[in-house]
């Protein structure tokens, strides 16, 4: 059997030791799985959503939040919709700017870059967003590391400090005043601006030219920073999505993976050329990355060259606990994790008159409060990633069947899970030409799928559809011709 090896888009396509092509699938230890289709979860917001956001109170109830250039919202699982829960005014987030969320305590904070005050919704209590007392920094980024909450490419009221962090006092997001309950901030002006910031027990910030760590030391420093990464940055700022210790940001060489100690190269040989050879440069601010931990991948979104808007159109996936990548054509604005809100069967008419016409399956965790998914927005909705698997196709490298003959492909044997497969066989005579594959074979009742081609070069593709679950591989036979 030929089983599906990992994607391998850098690599030539004779003898590749992977596939050169694996689409719409999630990459497992020996195979490929399904990836769900993107299906609508609520209605529509007024403007394209710039953020979403899931907090839980302490009693496990769920809110779901997001916000547009204009307005936050909360999701309403009893109508579907998306309340309207902006300050008075609203908000004016300029087309490059996002919405990013933390939650501090019962608080669940939003920084909506340095022309918005940094926003605070109490879980139970609040009924609308208001702005965070004591006047605090406006912010491109906003993490909680320990007990503070942390903002990074700030403005204070004099204009943007790109290269500034600034955390605020212990347990209080509303204590800003320097120097009063460990409350500070700390310039790092020789590695350019700050492009992303990852909380947890210790700082990670990535910058232009480098990646620091902030570790807490208590009076007098507070935090120590360190110059961890001199050799590479991270100059995309919609790149970095981080679980656990990991930290996954793609730099000017290509995707990487920091543990909080070093960077390592994660699509080196494999993927970094496609990537740059497929990504639409001038649509950078569009990029986005998220965590799956359900499925264990860390996803990207971006337009392509192949887009036929600035809507991205593309979305590379790595597994990263078997190191493994493939990718799917999927419009999103942009790609998130969030928890569900419950719905009741009352509230399941607001998504579908018809259970055939739902988003999910009855027993998708879209439909269980407190459920993690996987998603995002598109059409100014929130969306997930709930729907039948998508419609795959996986590719084999190129190999020959007879060295230095001709051979003739009778047949080829499916290995999969669920589904309806059809299957095709490229050939050439030589290498500068182009491949040409067969009419797509069905299955037949024995099991296998008839061809009737020959070439000196073969390759086998697999195009699944339906309820499918998993491919693995396949078996080709042929035999033999003349040389010629």
């Amino acid at each position: 059997m030929i089983n599906f090896g990992e994607w391998l888009p850098d690599q030539p396509d004779l003898n590749n030791k992977g596939v050169t092509l694996a689409k719409n699938v999630i990459p497992a230890a020996a195979g490929y799985r399904g990836l769900n289709s993107f299906e609508a979860v609520s209605n529509a917001a007024t403007n394209e959503l710039k953020g979403i956001f899931a907090a839980k109170d302490n009693s496990d109830n769920v809110s779901l939040f997001a916000g547009d250039s204009g307005k936050l919202y909360a999701f309403n699982a009893g109508t579907n919709a998306l309340d309207d829960k902006s300050k008075g005014g609203g908000y004016s987030l300029t087309s490059k700017e996002k919405w990013r969320f933390v939650q501090f305590g019962t608080s669940v904070i939003a920084a909506g870059g340095i022309g918005e005050t940094l926003q605070k919704w109490t879980l139970g209590t609040s009924s609308a967003f208001a702005d965070v007392a004591n006047t605090p920094p406006k912010a491109d980024f906003i993490a909680v590391v320990r007990d503070q909450v942390w903002l990074a490419n700030i403005d204070e009221g004099s204009g943007r400090v790109p290269f500034r962090t600034r955390w605020s006092a212990i347990n209080d997001e509303t204590g800003w005043t320097t120097g009063t309950n460990q409350s500070d901030f700390q310039d790092i002006p020789d590695a350019g601006a700050i492009t992303g910031l990852v909380g947890g027990e210790y700082a990670v910030i990535l910058m232009e030219r480098g990646i620091a760590t902030a570790s807490y030391v208590g009076s007098p420093l507070i935090y120590q920073i360190d110059r961890v990464e001199n050799s590479r940055g991270c100059n995309y700022t919609g790149s970095v999505a981080s679980i656990g210790k990991l930290v996954f940001y793609l730099s000017d060489d290509g995707f990487y993976a920091f543990d909080g100690q070093k960077s390592n190269a994660i699509g080196a040989e494999k993927v970094n050329k496609w990537f740059f050879d497929n990504f639409d440069s001038a649509h950078i601010d569009k990029m986005s990355a998220a965590i799956d931990p359900t499925n264990q991948i860390v996803a990207w979104s971006f337009v392509s060259n192949d887009a036929t808007s600035t809507t991205p159109d593309r979305i590379l996936i790595y597994n990263y606990a078997v190191g493994k990548w493939s990718y799917a054509d999927v419009e999103a604005d942009l790609i998130a994790p969030f928890f569900t809100a419950g719905y009741t069967l009352e509230a399941l008419d607001n998504l579908s008159s018809s259970i055939d016409s739902l988003p999910a399956s009855l027993d998708s965790p879209l439909f269980k409060g407190g459920s993690f998914l996987f998603g995002g927005s598109l059409n100014k909705k929130i969306f997930g990633f709930t729907g039948q698997p998508l419609a795959a196709t996986i590719e084999t490298g190129e190999f020959t069947l007879t060295n230095g003959r001709h051979t003739l492909v009778a047949r080829t044997v499916p290995y999969f899970r669920d589904g309806s497969v059809t299957m095709q066989v490229g050939v050439r005579d030589r290498q500068d030409d182009a491949v040409t594959f067969d009419t797509a074979s069905s299955l037949t009742d024995e099991g296998f799928c008839e061809h009737r081609v020959q070439g000196r070069f073969h390759r086998a593709r697999m195009n699944i559809s339906g309820d499918w679950d998993f491919a693995q591989g396949l078996d080709i036979e042929g035999r033999p011709l003349g040389r010629r």
